[in-house]
């Protein structure tokens, strides 16, 4: 499962998720730390802090990539890899079928990209 970590994660949490085995890069390593969120979604399933990914991948229409949007403050690099891990591990069925993933501090949420309504075009 490949995931791509944005800008406001450690960068450090890649290289231990890439320890744990998982296909892991921070948007940083490849050139993409100022790319817009769409550009961010075309490459991978998106790890994020920004609210703004689950609604650009909403309002697409499309059903995929996922987008997991931690919503945990000051997480360090050891820990929020920890919290993937377990995300990962629990929602491994939704991140594969395209969901909208929030992670709260004892929650967390998914929507399938399937189950959200067309958008009206008017």
């Amino acid at each position: 499962m490949k995931l791509l970590l944005d800008q406001g994660l450690p960068r450090e949490t890649a290289q231990i998720l890439r320890a744990q085995g998982l296909d892991v890069l921070h948007v940083s390593e490849i050139a993409m730390a100022r790319a817009d969120d769409l550009a961010v979604l075309q490459k991978a399933r998106a790890v994020t802090l920004d609210a703004d990914f689950h609604s650009a991948l909403a309002l697409s229409g499309q059903a995929s990539p996922s987008v997991i949007r931690i919503r945990i403050e000051g997480l360090r690099a050891d820990r929020l890899a920890a919290v993937l891990i377990d995300v990962i591990a629990e929602t491994h069925e939704a991140l594969e079928s395209g969901s909208l993933i929030t992670v709260q501090p004892y929650r967390i949420r998914i929507r399938r990209l399937a189950d959200i309504p067309p958008r009206d075009p008017s």
